[in-house]
């Protein structure tokens, strides 16, 4: 279960996340203090509906693109990636040792009592 507020701080988290690089599902909750929640952020990312929100640049943590059968969405999500200049190999997966953002823990909206 997440707490109220989830959602919006998912958001925050995502949002810091610059062209160029990926984060996972699992870095986004440990980040907000939930590391067993991952599937709740994948949740949280398909009910947006604030376009400022980079949600291509959330990935499974083998480095591919989650589609769950929305294969729409999952080709948008690769071509938003790459032409950011990510490049997927034979598999479709991304290099996470190389494109993986790793947060500055203190600048994110931890609780639903930060802003």
């Amino acid at each position: 279960m997440v707490s109220p507020g989830f959602h919006a701080r998912v958001y925050a988290c995502v949002r810091v996340v610059p062209a160029g690089f990926v984060t996972t599902y699992g870095d986004v909750a440990t980040v907000l203090g939930s590391p067993r929640v991952a599937r709740h952020v994948g949740f949280a990312l398909a009910a947006l509906d604030d376009p400022g929100v980079p949600w291509h640049r959330v990935i499974n943590a083998a480095g591919r693109i989650s589609h769950r059968g929305d294969l729409v969405r999952a080709e948008l999500q690769r071509r938003r990636l790459e032409a950011e200049g990510l490049v997927f190999d034979e598999s479709g997966r991304l290099a996470l040792a190389r494109h993986r953002y790793r947060f500055p823990t203190t600048a994110l909206p931890l609780s639903d009592a930060d802003p």
